[in-house]
């Protein structure tokens, strides 16, 4: 299938056969070739047949083919008409990245960094079915779920602070924990304040460039300061909200009137539709509290090396995958629409009344991870990213490579040597974890960021690169 190039970041495939809006693909010439060696064009236009959809198919620059919907994919549905669909959200429900700033120099940390990569690598289970330091009863875990990061914060995990910063203030009020299985359950069980395989990480930063040092001042980022940056989601609960509703969709309403299996879905207003936005709004609770669990633990991390935590506080949490019930101007007119994200990012410009007061001048803070050996951004959303993309960014580098490939051709012992010849210490749960995130296995992340840049999706405000990781 191919798009059209419309500017040097955008192209569209135009609305065709039972196509109810165009795709909308944001991109250089240069990631236009990476996608187009997978399914992603065709999945977007897939996602252009459903009920509802408003504007465009949108692809984000980081865009490779996922489960359904595109990974980088982002489509609004209307309230009435419209569909929720699990494959629009993903698998890892709020999968998404925190950022914290220090008062820390680079050469503090590097003086203590092997020590200090042990203790983060011990006070955080990293890795496929890693267990939780926390253990939960069940009824514990139901409350969490309805809680998000307040539950943590109840059981003296975090600060008032994190929660203010954190997007939903690390809670989504319609989360119901009796449409959760009890075989989720069961799963999320042993895994809270755990970060997981693949492309999870934990990593310590340095301010390298700054971009807007208005921005960057208030945020409290600093050139030549350290940042961590902790990338993780729901683990097997969300996992299995997922499974189980897909398979409760495809029961009741099957696949027989859309063009890929995997984008069962339910209408929105229907009693399936309406559990399953319960479900999967408690798994994003869950990686919320997930997370303010693992912020914790790194605080503790960095007081026990470096005999203090002060000034370790955080910036900002984004979900990348999510459905969340949002107004937009669509037609002139202010509309009430279910946004899928799934590998995106929300970017909220200045004045948009879902943000916190703290970010309502500025905008709301976009954090797009790079790969381990690569920088990563801090960015800030803006007014038109929420005309020209539902208010939705990229959310990381994207894939080049898939796992199995990466595994085929890199070596995890020697990508940890490259990369510690390029000052960059890696703590990683298996060798076979690291060779499937080598830096070739992803885009090149300053080519996303231009994209989203010149697409005026948001605005950058510093470059963070990685000096110590913790991998799963």
């Amino acid at each position: 299938m191919e798009p059209k190039k419309i500017s040097d970041h955008e192209w569209e495939i135009p609305k065709q056969g039972n196509m109810k809006v165009p795709a909308r693909i944001f991109a250089t010439e240069k990631l236009m070739e990476k996608i187009k060696q997978d399914r992603t064009l065709q999945q977007a236009a897939n996602v252009a047949h459903l009920k509802g959809i408003q504007k465009y198919s949108y692809v984000m620059p980081d865009a490779h083919e996922g489960y359904g919907f595109p990974i980088g994919g982002v489509a609004a549905f209307d309230i009435d008409e419209g569909v929720i669909s699990p494959g629009g959200i993903g698998y890892d429900i709020n999968c998404g990245v925190r950022l914290v700033r220090t008062d820390f120099s680079v050469e503090q940390v590097l003086q203590k960094r092997t020590r200090l990569l042990e203790e983060l690598f011990t006070e955080v289970p990293s890795g496929v079915g890693k267990g939780g330091i926390t253990k939960l009863t069940k009824e514990e875990l139901i409350e969490l779920l309805e809680k998000g990061s307040q539950w943590s914060l109840e059981h003296g995990y975090g600060t008032k602070e994190d929660l203010e910063a954190t997007e939903e203030n690390g809670r989504m009020e319609q989360a119901d924990a009796s449409v959760v299985s009890e075989k989720a359950l069961a799963r999320g069980k042993p895994q809270l304040g755990t970060l997981g395989a693949g492309n999870h990480f934990l990593e310590i930063q340095k301010v390298d460039e700054i971009y807007d040092d208005e921005a960057a001042y208030l945020l409290g980022i600093e050139k030549g300061k350290v940042t961590v940056m902790i990338h993780c989601g729901s683990r097997g609960l969300g996992h299995q909200i997922a499974t189980d509703y897909i398979d409760s969709m495809e029961k009741k309403y099957g696949f027989s009137d859309i063009p890929d299996r995997e984008l069962v879905n339910a209408p929105i207003n229907s009693d399936l539709g309406k559990k399953y936005f319960s479900a999967m709004c408690a798994g994003v609770n869950y990686a919320f509290a997930n997370r303010q669990m693992i912020v914790h633990w790194v605080r503790d991390s960095f007081k026990k090396v470096l005999g203090t935590d002060e000034g370790m506080k955080q910036i900002y949490d984004v979900c990348h995958n999510v459905a969340k019930i949002e107004t937009h101007k669509i037609g002139g007119e202010k509309k009430k629409v279910c946004v899928h994200r799934k590998g995106a990012t929300r970017a909220f410009g200045p004045g948009n009344e879902e943000l916190a007061e703290k970010y309502r001048k500025l905008g709301q803070p976009v954090i797009i991870p790079g790969t381990m050996g690569t920088a990563s951004y801090l960015l800030l959303g803006t007014k038109s990213a929420e005309e020209t993309s539902f208010a939705s960014s990229a959310h990381g580098a994207g894939r080049a490579m898939s796992r199995a490939a990466s595994i085929k051709q890199f070596r995890g012992e020697a990508v940890a040597r490259e990369l510690m010849s390029k000052g960059i210490e890696v703590k990683a749960a298996s060798w076979k974890g690291l060779a499937e995130e080598a830096v070739p296995s992803y885009k090149d992340i300053d080519e996303v960021i231009k994209t989203t840049l010149n697409a005026g999706i948001c605005k950058a405000v510093a470059k963070l690169r990685p000096i110590g990781v913790v991998k799963g």
